[in-house]
């Protein structure tokens, strides 16, 4: 609405503000009446705002650039309103960040000084570090935090008087052999994370291109991609198993190690303390490394590379004097080898002629290689040369493990040659074998066999339906035969049927009469021996009535095709007989391939263990996830198979794999909760839309998985994810216990939200060595078996899926006499 201002010639445009908003006219004159009040409200403050106008300055035009400022950061703010909230692992690395600055900070004349007391015994790196905790433990930033006094521990830590044997807690099994195991509490927690990030800033960049674990781009995934992309072929290759417990002689390693690049007295002092408190944790080859088990340490993977980065150091001086002793005479016209290694080989040529009166020259061959790859405390070796050199290499290493890392490294070390062993090697949950490449004759071939046995097993199915049909029918009808012969009025029965009927007992039912008479038969023709009814039906009933003629012609069929499949005929013979004159000189390089394979028979091994199949292989429903609920059980099935398809994503075998847990594990869920609600499965499978939690069916096992995999909350960085990501649900089963009314925290550190329920671990695999490596943990520490924890809803289905780890559920909670659990 417009009005005039007096005075000033211009138009006013007077908006209806909260207070014109008059209500609705009681008396006379109706809506007419409060319109015309309205109207001269407007009219009145029109002229109040002319007037107030006119006294005031005028304000100067803004000019264009000014204008153009202000809606950039309209722009932006706008921008930052709409901008999707990170990611928890990228605010980690954000936390990882900010701790970084404050350690490169501390680098002078070529070492980090203080870095204890200027940037472990920080509020703002002890803060840094309980966000990367509560990160770790999948909790809203924004919820509650813990009583955590940061400059009272940052004072503590600088004057030197905090003790760690207070903040820690100790867990004795319950049975003698299960030992015992000492975690940290929530305060020596965070310091731990502190200590963590200060020596991966430190050390990170100066690690080997050996080291693939707990690295920014490195992982298993890239350790196994190495060995069958990059390794070629070689002659020989070993894994080195070792185990050792941190003992005097590795801590003071350690420090050493430390000390080279870090000058800080105060740091070495608290990691003697650790020790002695034995909360450090850190064991080479016990059980399968950074998976999530309170029993290793948030300090065990940077301190295992750290001690294992000298090693990687001595396998190249390895590498250099072997190849360049062996490869003065080649001839390196092909430039494959680095400027580097020409200029070592012309000095090692030259130290040779100086010394052409030595009698201990050794005589290596021309071009030997050494190929070496490092997954934490997994060693894998090739060597390309003769099996002396393999086992001069394999004792240098096994030497510098023993005498200089102080390591225990197993005497039955297998040197296996590559081209005759088709068993394959273990490394990071994988077999590494060697197979030969078809050639397109040859897979052609094979396919034309696997097409003749399908067309035979085709026909084969139908022949046993039908016979199975017949001998149903045959059922049927002696049936109706017998309860037709009971009726005299049908006049139907035979002297046969009257003579059996005299052995038939008084008030015998037909049905039962009829089944008497069938097991009769069966014990006369040994029926026991066959493996089922079908086979029952066709061998003894169906098949003898046929026509002589037609068992004949399939028998004939079924004889020939089975002759093609099993023997090689002189036409493949003669097909193939050129191309293997022309391959024979290069089988062994250009006709071979690495290939990475998952083990399914110790998965499948795995999955009977844990209750998943039975014996023979078929899925059952699992006993200890029934009473909980639906969410949880699908939870539980949904993140054994992610956090196996992200472990396994690159094997050769992938299918093989893929198909066996959609057949078990799926088939276990749809069981288990059909048992829940004593329904059928069919019924089940209809309910609960398992595709939309991550448990497909075969034929939508990619559409479906694909987007779960490329989804924000899936971070593929080992770095950020070790210990997390491929951990804790496999080898455990959670159980609600009954627990008083009263509410309690949940144990997840930085969590606190109420837990309404206790929940009981069953540890499925004790701890053991040696232990396969599968992508999850093979085995808990016995001392946790039977232990009770308070969980909240979430953080159930967060173990279950694989978003925490057990390294964040707080043990000692139970220890607190302020939340003990009567």
């Amino acid at each position: 609405m417009s009005f005039l201002a007096p005075g000033r010639g211009r138009l006013l445009r007077v908006l209806p503000t909260r207070r014109h908003r008059l209500p609705p006219p009681q008396g006379s004159g109706g809506y007419a009446a409060c319109f015309r009040r309205c109207k001269a409200h407007f009219l009145l403050d029109g002229v109040e705002d002319a007037v107030e106008g006119a006294a005031e300055p005028q304000q100067p035009p803004v000019s264009l650039a000014k204008s153009l400022a202000s809606l950039t950061e309209e722009s932006a703010v706008a921008a930052q309103r709409q901008r999707k909230p990170l990611p928890r692992m990228e605010r980690k690395r954000l936390a990882e960040l900010r701790i970084k600055k404050r350690v490169k900070a501390q680098y002078l004349n070529g070492k980090f000084h203080d870095l204890m007391a200027n940037v472990v015994a920080s509020t703002d790196t002890l803060e840094d570090a309980y966000d990367i905790v509560r990160l770790n433990s999948n909790i809203d930033m924004s919820s509650v935090r813990d009583d955590v006094c940061f400059a009272t521990l940052a004072e503590l830590l600088r004057t030197g008087e905090f003790d760690v044997r207070v903040n820690v807690y100790a867990v004795v099994a319950k049975r003698r052999e299960g030992g015992r195991l000492v975690l940290p509490r929530l305060n020596l927690r965070i310091i731990q994370e502190a200590v963590r990030v200060v020596l991966e800033v430190v050390y990170r960049p100066h690690f080997s291109k050996i080291s693939h674990g707990c690295r920014s781009g490195r992982g298993h995934q890239s350790a196994l991609r190495f060995i069958s992309n990059e390794i070629g072929i070689p002659d020989w290759c070993f894994t080195i198993p070792m185990h050792k417990e941190v003992d005097r002689n590795v801590l003071s390693k350690i420090i050493c190690l430390i000390q080279e690049k870090i000058d800080d007295n105060q740091l070495v002092t608290f990691m003697q303390h650790m020790f002695d408190a034995e909360v450090i944790n850190l064991v080479f080859g016990g059980f399968p490394k950074g998976h999530g088990l309170p029993q290793e340490g948030v300090l065990a993977p940077i301190l295992m590379n750290i001690y294992l980065d000298s090693f990687d150091h001595e396998v190249f001086r390895i590498c250099m004097r072997h190849e360049g002793l062996g490869s003065e005479a080649a001839d390196v016209s092909d430039n494959q080898e680095s400027n580097l290694r020409h200029w070592f080989r012309s000095q090692i040529s030259g130290l040779k002629d100086r010394e052409e009166n030595s009698d201990n020259q050794t005589d290596y061959p021309l071009k030997t290689k050494l190929y070496a790859c490092r997954y934490m405390d997994e060693i894998f070796v090739a060597v390309v040369g003769s099996r002396d050199i393999a086992e001069d290499i394999k004792s240098e290493m096994i030497t510098y493990l023993r005498k200089t890392l102080f390591l225990e490294v197993d005497d039955r070390l297998y040197l296996m040659p590559v081209r005759s062993n088709s068993r394959g090697l273990q490394f990071a949950g994988s077999m590494v074998r060697v197979t030969t490449k078809e050639s397109a004759a040859l897979k052609a071939v094979h396919k034309l066999k696997e097409k003749v046995h399908l067309f035979a097993s085709q026909k084969q199915e139908i022949w046993d339906a039908m016979n199975l049909r017949l001998g149903k029918k045959w059922l049927a009808y002696g049936l109706r035969r017998v309860k037709e012969s009971e009726i005299k009025s049908l006049g139907l029965s035979t002297p046969l049927l009257d003579h059996i009927a005299q052995f038939r007992k008084d008030g015998m039912k037909t049905d039962h009469w009829f089944k008497t008479l069938l097991k009769v038969w069966m014990q006369d023709i040994n029926a026991k021996r066959e493996a089922d009814e079908s086979i029952l039906l066709s061998k003894y009933i169906a098949e003898p009535s046929l026509p002589q003629d037609l068992k004949d012609a399939f028998n004939n069929f079924q004889k020939q095709a089975k002759d093609y499949i099993s023997s090689e005929t002189a036409a493949t013979e003669a097909l193939l007989s050129s191309l293997k004159n022309k391959e024979s000189a290069i089988t062994c390089t250009d006709g071979a391939v690495i290939k990475i394979h998952a083990p399914i028979s110790y998965i499948h091994k795995c999955l009977n263990r844990y209750g998943l199949i039975n014996l023979e292989g078929f899925p059952k429903h699992v006993s200890a996830l029934v009473l909980q609920d639906d969410e949880l059980i699908i939870s539980w099935f949904a993140g054994i198979i992610q956090r196996w398809m992200r472990w396994f994503s690159e094997v050769d075998n992938f299918k093989e794999l893929k198909l066996m847990l959609v057949e078990c594990v799926r088939k276990s869920c749809i069981r288990t909760l059909s048992a829940k609600y004593r329904m059928y499965e069919k019924i089940t499978e209809k309910r609960f839309e398992l595709d939309d939690y991550g448990i497909p069916m075969a034929e939508d096992f990619e559409a479906i998985m694909a987007p779960l995999e490329s989804s924000s909350s899936v971070c593929t960085d080992e770095a950020l994810m070790y210990g997390i990501s491929s951990s804790g649900l496999f080898v455990l089963t959670l159980s609600r216990v009954r627990v008083p009314s009263r509410q309690f925290d949940c144990f997840v550190m930085g969590c606190q939200s109420a837990s309404l329920s206790m929940y009981v671990l069953h540890v499925k695999e004790r701890q053991r060595f040696p232990g396969f490596r599968t992508g999850f943990s093979s085995s808990i520490h016995g001392s946790l078996d039977g232990r009770r924890v308070g969980l909240c809803t979430q953080h159930v289905k967060d173990l279950y899926l694989g978003h925490i780890s057990l390294q964040s559920v707080d043990f000692g909670v139970l220890i607190d006499d302020s939340n003990k659990i009567p």
